[in-house]
């Protein structure tokens, strides 16, 4: 976890009179590269560090986020948009302070919203007034409206991409359909299920040599989480692994991306599109000083 002493914990007012909040969608170019488990992780592991921390599950016809945590909710983002409920009434309680918006699983409606209520979901999130230093956005996997309009509105895309060739050719297509029909021109590339270090920073730089001779986009590096079997042990506990084992290869490493994701600055949402939290204020926004591991 974060190290902080009690004056960097103090540290976590913000510069601002209104404390802006991180938003960071987690996405995929394909299924079945831990795009879920890495949201649900971060989201953990800043949770963890005193952060606080909504996990919006916008996989919306095939929401696993509650599985994956254990949690049985009452009311979903369904409801939400009936007007069935508030957003302060939707969100679930998760582990270590941890906050759910849940999704429906299997639902053909939800999985078929036109951009107006996308657009109704990002604006939901616009007028919540609780404390939150971060929104984590665990997307849907490939190039769908909802991928590309939760991803657009983020202040930050975090790209799921296991060494797979159906995974990075996937991985690319997003990125070129976000950055060239989007405008969006910074990617954040987090490789999973890898060996190690090495292997993750291979993995990122095959996109890398992709992205600079073909698009006019920032690629950066974001880190790389192991193979570990205490992940699988988390999976079937339905518990985050950097809560159940938090000594595991993987905890480990989703504590070091937590720490780098801290440490963003909460950049203005471009004018002309919608944005989760807009306008809120630039600003190196929670970093806090000598963040150890």
């Amino acid at each position: 976890m974060f190290s902080t002493s009690s004056h960097q914990a103090a540290g976590l007012t913000r510069r601002n009179a209104v404390p802006p909040t991180r938003v960071i969608a987690v996405t995929s170019g394909k299924g079945g590269v831990g795009k879920t488990s890495v949201a649900v992780n971060l989201s953990m592991a800043l949770a963890m560090a005193g952060r606080d921390v909504v996990l919006l599950d916008a996989d919306l016809g095939l929401a696993n986020v509650d599985v994956q945590l254990g949690l049985t909710p009452s009311r979903t983002l369904a409801h939400l948009l009936d007007g069935q409920c508030t957003l302060d009434e939707l969100l679930l309680a998760a582990p270590r302070g941890l906050k759910v918006a849940p999704a429906t699983s299997g639902t053909r409606r939800m999985a078929q919203l036109g951009s107006h209520e996308h657009a109704a979901l990002i604006n939901a999130f616009s007028g919540y007034r609780a404390p939150l230093d971060a929104l984590v956005i665990d997307t849907a996997a490939g190039i769908a409206e909802s991928v590309t309009l939760f991803s657009r509105a983020a202040h930050e895309v975090v790209v799921v991409v296991c060494d797979e060739p159906a995974s990075i050719t996937d991985a690319y297509a997003l990125i070129k359909v976000l950055s060239r029909e989007y405008g969006v021109g910074r990617f954040r590339v987090l490789t999973n299920m890898v060996s190690g270090e090495r292997q993750g920073r291979e993995l990122y730089q095959k996109i890398l040599r992709v992205t600079d001779r073909f698009l006019d986009v920032v690629l950066d590096y974001f880190g790389a989480v192991p193979q570990d079997e205490d992940l699988r042990r988390a999976v079937r506990r339905q518990a985050a692994v950097v809560d159940a084992f938090p000594g595991s290869r993987a905890a480990q490493a989703f504590q070091r991306i937590a720490r780098i994701a801290d440490q963003w600055a909460v950049e203005p949402a471009s004018a002309g599109h919608l944005a989760f939290m807009p306008g809120q204020a630039v600003g190196p926004a929670g970093v806090l000083e000598g963040i150890s591991g």
